[in-house]
């Protein structure tokens, strides 16, 4: 049986490890679901005739071009899924992140209640033993919606017993940065993939394309309710990026990690997540200052890679403030965005994980205390 711990109260210290592996908790989670709704819109979407080249897009989406077309000639229904479901060498699998967010809840299992302990471990057990049978066209619709679901329960079990301390509010940080990101990969990929010709402005396939990209993003009756009559590119854009109540809309998710390490900060006085706060309000504000159509006009995609950039400083500096950092070998961007794929390496070091440049070993034990009012080697308090 797993000791019982006492919750964690003000001015009391919360390990760094535990810090650390709540975010990549919720970070992981988040992109299991994410890239099991793709998988399914994109599915939906090919089988009715109209998605063309669209399994080529959600390797885009995940910027994982390079590995992906080193084995494979074709970006296709039975490529695609085995790539992204099953298969344990791409570390953006489903099969590898479960794995490495089951590591991260043994990791909390002091802090985190056995009912989410318990679904974790039912789930990873479930994902890998999936085999190819599992993801034939016929089944891949049924095999993504319970993926969603099962997602969707942890993050209801974990709302449920979480206890709101410090490693609440980390997970908040990791879950709605994990989601800005998918959104903004998204709508980067899609609106530009999607530009209609001239022929197809206002056609069934053109509509039938902008509906596909909101239920990617879990977005359609949302948007719907707000605007019945239009699916103009720019308001789908506009409305997953500059939405003040749709859940996975940017300006949202930053108010989301905004309030988190905010709260950090006078609950708990973690000063030292200053430098990512500036970075944050630099790019709300950057958001707030400017319409969809500004946007569009100075250049969406160099705008959704600067948000990506920024989102990427983010969680370095995080991570710098509050857990001892790894540097990992700089990966190239691919596609559109830069790279954020997970890596996993399982030696006598423990399983490693990469985010962009940051890095981490499940395990290791001399972490820094983020309630240490000593200085780290390179200050980032204000």
């Amino acid at each position: 049986m797993h000791p019982v711990h006492e919750p964690l109260r003000r001015g009391q210290a919360l390990l760094s490890r535990y810090a650390e592996s709540t975010v990549w908790l919720a970070r992981y989670m988040e992109r299991i679901e994410n890239l099991a709704r793709i998988i399914d819109v994109t599915d939906t979407f090919t089988r009715t005739g109209t998605g063309e080249n669209d399994w080529r897009s959600v390797v885009q989406i995940n910027a994982d071009e390079e590995r992906f077309f080193a084995g494979r000639s074709e970006a296709d229904v039975a490529s695609v899924a085995e790539f992204y479901i099953l298969d344990r060498e791409n570390p953006n699998s489903i099969a590898s992140l479960i794995q490495v967010a089951r590591e991260n809840a043994r990791t909390l299992r002091p802090l985190i209640s056995t009912e989410m302990w318990t679904h974790l471990n039912m789930m990873h057990k479930w994902v890998r033993g999936l085999t190819r049978s599992d993801i034939r066209p016929s089944q891949l619709s049924t095999l993504c919606t319970r993926l969603k679901q099962e997602c969707q329960t942890h993050y209801g079990i974990t709302e449920g017993t979480f206890y709101r301390d410090q490693g609440w509010y980390f997970y908040v940080i990791g879950k709605y940065l994990e989601r800005g990101n998918q959104t903004t990969r998204l709508v980067d990929i899609k609106y530009h993939t999607l530009l209609p010709r001239d022929a197809e402005v206002g056609s069934q396939v053109d509509m039938s394309q902008w509906s596909a990209v909101l239920r990617s993003a879990a977005a359609y009756h949302a948007y719907r309710r707000m605007m019945p009559r239009s699916l103009a590119p720019a308001a789908v854009a506009g409305f997953l990026l500059l939405n003040n109540a749709f859940p996975r809309s940017l300006v949202l998710t930053l108010r989301q990690v905004n309030w988190a390490l905010s709260q950090l900060r006078t609950d708990y006085g973690l000063r030292r997540g200053g430098n990512a706060l500036e970075r944050m309000d630099e790019l709300r504000a950057s958001l707030a200052d400017q319409t969809i159509e500004e946007i569009i006009l100075r250049g969406l995609h160099e705008f959704l890679d600067w948000v990506q950039m920024q989102l990427h400083h983010i969680h370095d500096e995080i991570a710098e403030a509050f857990w001892a950092v790894i540097p990992a070998p700089a990966e190239p961007a691919s596609g559109t965005a830069i790279a954020a794929s997970a890596s996993q390496i399982i030696g006598g070091g423990g399983m490693s994980q990469t985010l962009g440049g940051m890095t981490q070993v499940i395990g290791v034990t001399n972490q820094i205390d983020p309630n240490d009012s000593t200085e780290p080697p390179e200050p980032i308090q204000t």
